[in-house]
């Protein structure tokens, strides 16, 4: 629905030490759900074909072969690919923050899992976000990896107050495991494998 498509090449499977990688094809058009943040984690984008658009803290980048670009904990960014024709293809690293030892790591690919699960099951709209009581349940147990920065965090709390109960009453959940798990495996190019200094591990 938002023109991703990923393949996990470290995680939870086979972490290690080091971060969670992952090769993420934007197709052309494609645009993350929304502005956010990460309060415990560092996001790293290194672009290897196409390009990438990108809004970090304020300020807008376009993002060409060879380029990267590191994103904060707490920093509100947002990315997407403008181009009509073309994708791009991307590298993007999620580790924890320093100081951040208590959070587990492996929580970033639970959640990007949910939401994948939710849009092969034809459970979101046609930006990729779930319904409002579905979403609700996902912000509250995820706040500690995803925060969005719309609407204001205010009009959240209240908003969340409302409709987290009413969710759990009526059966929705943050987790699926059906959703969670590996949606297909498959073998990375090796060329894929040596960007991300893999080859051989």
């Amino acid at each position: 629905m938002t023109g991703e498509y990923t393949v996990i090449l470290r995680g939870t499977e086979d972490r290690g030490e080091g971060p969670g990688i992952v090769y993420l094809t934007a197709r052309p058009g494609a645009a993350v759900v929304g502005e956010h943040f990460h309060p415990n984690m560092i996001e790293r984008f290194t672009v290897f074909s196409g390009r990438l658009d990108a809004r970090i803290a304020g300020k807008t980048f376009s993002l060409g072969p060879g380029q990267s670009a590191t994103v904060e904990p707490g920093v509100a960014h947002d990315w997407w690919n403008s181009s009509k024709t073309k994708e791009a293809q991307v590298l993007v690293e999620v580790d924890r923050a320093q100081g951040a030892d208590h959070i587990d790591s492996n929580r970033f690919e639970l959640l990007i899992g949910m939401l994948f699960g939710l849009a092969n099951a034809g459970k979101v709209d046609k930006k990729g976000r779930p319904s409002p009581l579905q979403a609700a349940v996902i912000a509250r147990e995820f706040a500690d990896v995803i925060v969005f920065t719309r609407p204001s965090p205010a009009i959240q709390r209240v908003a969340l107050g409302l409709l987290v109960p009413l969710a759990n009453l009526l059966g929705y959940r943050a987790i699926d495991p059906s959703y969670c798990k590996p949606h297909a495996h498959i073998t990375p190019a090796a060329q894929i494998l040596a960007l991300a200094g893999l080859l051989g591990a």
